[in-house]
Order: C-alpha cells, then structure tokens, then sequence
C-alpha cells in the first residue's frame, strides 16, 4: 500500500479510535486509492487525504421535546457538513437510539463518494438523533422534528445543505420537518428536504427509488456477465423502503425476491413476491409493526425462520443485503461463499464488515458490487427532486424511472472503467472508490486550500 496512504488510515485509526464504523469506512475507502496515488502525487503534496477524512462542518445540538403525557426529554442531533466541494451537503437524517458521532460520520463520509458517483453536483453530509420514533405517537414524533429543526434550520439551505431520511425519517418525519422550517423562515425555498410529499414538492418514485436503483445496477452488472435477470431469485435483508423498491422492480423485470429477512427471522416465499397483494401487504405490515415480518408467513402459507438470517441459502441467484450496516459479518460471509451463489450485492449502507467484504472479495467465484455504488439511486432521485422544485415542475414517473435507469448505468460503468483504468480488472468495490474520489479530488485541488 501507498506510505501516505497508510498513514492517513493509521492517524484515522489512532484518532478515531472510539467510532469504528468511521474507521471502518475510511479505511475500506482509502485502501481502494493507493494506486491512483500512485499515479499522483500531487494528491499527497496538498495533504488531500487528510483533508478529505475531516469533515467540513460538524454540528451537535441538544433537542428538547415534550410526550405526550407532558413531560419533557432531551436527545442529542447532529448534522455533519462533510465535503461540499462539488455540490451542497447532501445526505439524510437518521433517528435511532444507536445514533452517535462516530454513525453520522461513517454516514457522512461514505456519502461523498455516493454523490460523486450520481454525475450530479451534490456534496456529502448526514445527521440525525438518537431519537427513537419507534413507539412514539405521531404528536410526540411531530413535537420532536418541530424542536430538531428549530436546532437545525439556519445550518441549511438549498445551496449550503439538504437533508433528506433515513432509518426512522420517512414521509410523516420530513412533513413536520419541512413545516417547522418553512414557518421559522417565511419563504418556501427550492429542495431545502427532499422526500416530500407529493403534494408539497415531492417527487414520484422517491420511496421505492433506492431500491430500483439497486436492481438496474444488478442488471447492468448481469449484462457484463452475458447473463440476463429474467428468472433470477433474490435473497435480501430488509423490507424497508429500500426492500420493496428490490421486490417491486425485480417482479417487473421477471425475478423474484424468494427470500427476506426483518428483525424476528427470515421468510422463505418459493413463488416470490411478485403480486401486487403480496407487495401491498408488506407495506401495511411493515406500517403496523415494523420489528416483525412472521404475519406475512401466515398470510401467504409459507415458511418463517425465527431467529436467523437467510445467508447462506442455496436456492438463490443474488445476495442483496438491504437493512442496516455491518449485517453481514464473517460468518455470514463464509455461508454466503459455501452456498455458492455468485452475485453478492450491496444495498444498505456499509452492509458488509471489512473482514467480510474481503474475503467475499477474495472467492474466485463471486462477484461483489459495493453498497455506495448500488444505492445511489436514492439520492441521485433526491437530486432530481430537487431540480423539479427549482423548475416548479413535477416529472412523471416515468421520466423519474426513466432519469434513474440511466443514472445508474452510468455509475456502473464509471466504476468499471476506473477499475480497468488502474488495472484491477472488474473490481467494482475499488472502481467505485476510484471513480467518486477521483471527481472530488479534481474538485477540491481546482478550489485551492482551504
């Protein structure tokens, strides 16, 4: 490896010693780029490196709110401006009781490279609370994100920062969010959240699009193998937004997720979730109790596995993790490589532990495609909502669909030149990392030190 390379990841390791899924990031980043370092050196002599794995800006703010039994409680909120080099901070806000500096950085970071890879011209940035919505009523959750965002508002702005959700920020959370900010400011401003709603701005296609995203760029990953998706089974974590969006469009292109995990174990539907009742059912069970998926075994007559992760089942085609970070650790790995299944493709942010990852990497069988490449669609959709608000337009779903599909083709093979530039074959992990840092790279020498 690099020696500037190295010792930026050392100082990382030493200095953030106490955040391990930042440090987990930068290094699975950085170990990617010793050959473009290589290559210049002018990277090293500006000390970009170092600069790059410090964020910009870095808010923390105590938000006070009152349940609904009138007593009052205080969270702490974050939102870390990472690099806004080539676009405004862009990134989503995460409420979860696990939530500390060391997630919103890990977030942050892996964000910049994320919006990098979209062509569009978005920074990287994150935040959120240790708020937990789950179990909160909707005036509880509304008091909060009224009090968040009177913390946050003049952090923000659609050319300094735009927020958008996460895990525990959907629709209901950025309404309340959007109104305290538009009745702090007085003016409606172009895209300051996105993942509005329809009728405030939103743009169509914004929940599932994430998980759309994954699925073309699973497609065009299939077309380098001169396969096709027509029939694959797909095992995914997750029955999220992200979820769903995978199940909805691999039905639409003639696969079928036959596997899905949530927090109580895992289904098995050997005919898919490809009905439109099936897909309708999981957004109402996922609505009544998200922490449970057994009901849709019992629904549909099919088996449940309490307890487990689907890793490791033979009966698949695709791997696709889909839920929280660090799902798939090494024994999971090692199951997924014995199954012998040959696509393992990352959808939730930093699914997969560096460990993990490397030996996925390391199976002479396997492809493996890294999660900041295959779901940017999320927020490559985000910035085109964006855009309709400053055009006051609403694009239809198809142009949306239509704008993502090729947004993700272009990632795909931006990452795959990159990969074939620095002579790493197809390895779209590194091409990945290569390709987003590149552009931000470029970008920050060209605007001076700072």
């Amino acid at each position: 490896m690099n020696a500037y390379v190295q010792s930026v990841i050392d100082n990382v390791k030493a200095k953030h010693s106490s955040e391990p899924e930042f440090v987990q990031t930068v290094e699975e980043v950085l170990s990617s780029l010793s050959p473009v370092v290589d290559k210049h050196p002018e990277y090293e002599a500006a000390d970009l490196l170092n600069r790059m794995v410090e964020p910009e800006r870095m808010f923390t703010f105590s938000v006070v709110w009152m349940d609904d039994q009138g007593k009052y409680h205080t969270q702490t909120g974050y939102r870390c401006q990472f690099n806004g080099s080539i676009g405004p901070y862009k990134g989503g806000l995460r409420f979860q009781k696990n939530v500390y500096p060391g997630i919103i950085k890990f977030l942050g970071f892996e964000q910049i490279f994320k919006n990098a890879l979209t062509g569009l011209p978005i920074g990287g940035g994150k935040g959120g609370s240790d708020f937990d919505p789950a179990g909160k009523s909707a005036a509880e959750v509304m008091r909060f994100c009224q009090s968040f965002m009177t913390a946050l508002y003049r952090y923000i702005g659609p050319d300094v920062d735009v927020p958008a959700g996460d895990m525990g920020v959907g629709g209901r959370e950025i309404g309340y969010l959007f109104g305290q900010y538009r009745r702090l400011k007085g003016v409606w401003e172009n895209g300051v959240l996105t993942g509005k709603g329809l009728s405030y701005g939103g743009s169509l296609i914004r929940p599932e699009a994430t998980g759309y995203g994954a699925v073309y760029y699973l497609e065009e990953v299939l077309k380098h193998e001169h396969d096709t998706i027509e029939g694959k089974k797909i095992a995914i974590s997750g029955y999220g937004n992200v979820g769903w969006g995978i199940m909805k469009k691999a039905a639409q292109l003639g696969a079928a997720v036959t596997y899905f995990a949530g927090p109580d174990g895992y289904i098995h539907d050997p005919d898919g979730v490809i009905t439109e009742e099936k897909l309708n059912f999981i957004l109402d069970m996922r609505a009544k109790d998200p922490m449970h998926c057994k009901p849709y075994a019992e629904k549909f007559g099919c088996e449940f596995v309490e307890g487990q992760k689907c890793w490791g089942v033979k009966d698949v085609d695709i791997y696709m993790p889909a839920a929280t970070q660090n799902d798939v650790k090494m024994e999971s790995a090692q199951k997924i490589a014995a199954s012998g299944v040959k696509y393992y493709i990352e959808v939730a942010n930093m699914p997969t532990t560096n460990d993990a990852l490397n030996f996925l990497r390391s199976q002479k069988h396997m492809l493996v495609a890294p999660s900041k490449a295959v779901n940017a669609g999320g927020v490559g959709v985000s910035a085109l909502e964006m855009a309709q608000n400053s055009e006051r337009l609403v694009w239809t779903a198809e142009e949306v669909d239509a704008q993502l599909k090729k947004m993700m083709e272009n990632i795909h093979r931006v990452s795959a030149e990159a990969a074939e530039e620095y002579g790493l074959g197809y390895d779209l992990v590194a091409g990945a990392n290569i390709a987003g840092f590149k552009k931000v790279a470029e970008a920050m020498l060209a605007q001076g030190i700072f």
